[in-house]
């Protein structure tokens, strides 16, 4: 599927990216316990999502429609407003139950890692972060299957964009001075991996390859083999 909004998604998710560790190399200034690179993140943040809607609804080039080109014309199930009602109810309830479960994954993660002696970057990047994002891989799928191209790809860049709110978050609750500086080095170089990947899937979906290694584009197989080698890194230099 062609589209010009994930593109400027995986753009934005680089620059959001950039900037804890941008500020991880400035001076340690903060007033009020917030780093002024937290508020630059939200605003960032603001910003970005009113350029990929304008990127949406005016959009001034587009992709090339070719013969390979999927068409994202997604299942719509029947169904009026009570089912509307329905399943947003159900949203907001499984909504409710996700971020219980994910406060208990976290302190979970926390005892794991003072428990077996694990770094918390490795915990944290690999057990917590796995479990966390079960649910996007079943949303991801469903998407798929039911025609929903870009917005399976949407929904995986754009979530990891809006998780990087999180850190700027984190800043704000951490009261002993600037986060990015708190922090061990090793979150970093996930950082910069995960810029490395979000850069070749960026590459993937410009290039829109017809055929790769068994039939798996290289932006896909490049994103396994970077994570399988960020992954031994971390735990054998952590």
């Amino acid at each position: 599927a062609a589209s010009l909004t994930n593109p400027t998604h995986a753009g934005l998710l680089i620059t959001h990216l950039v900037r804890p560790s941008a500020a991880y190399t400035l001076p340690e200034i903060t007033a009020f316990g917030i780093h002024p690179a937290t508020p630059v993140m939200f605003a960032a943040y603001l910003f970005g999502v009113r350029l990929a809607a304008q990127t949406h609804t005016a959009p001034m080039w587009g992709p090339k429609k070719t013969s390979e080109t999927r068409v994202d014309v997604p299942e719509e199930p029947a169904g009026g407003m009570h089912t509307l009602l329905h399943l947003f109810a159900r949203f907001m309830v499984l909504a409710a139950v996700l971020v219980a479960t994910g406060y208990v994954t976290a302190t979970s993660g926390v005892a794991i890692a003072a428990g077996t002696g694990l770094s918390q970057t490795v915990v944290g990047a690999y057990f917590t972060a796995i479990i966390t994002s079960i649910p996007e891989l079943v949303t991801t799928i469903a998407a798929v299957r039911r025609g929903a191209l870009t917005l399976a790809v949407g929904g995986i860049i754009g979530g990891n964009m809006f998780d990087t709110l999180f850190i700027a978050s984190s800043d704000v609750a951490y009261r002993e001075g600037s986060l990015y500086h708190a922090v061990s080095g090793q979150p970093y170089f996930l950082t910069a991996l995960s810029i490395l990947m979000t850069g070749v899937l960026l590459l993937g979906m410009l290039r829109r390859e017809r055929y790769g290694i068994v039939n798996i584009g290289f932006e896909s197989a490049l994103v396994f083999l970077l994570y399988l080698g960020g992954t031994l890194t971390v735990i054998l230099v952590g």
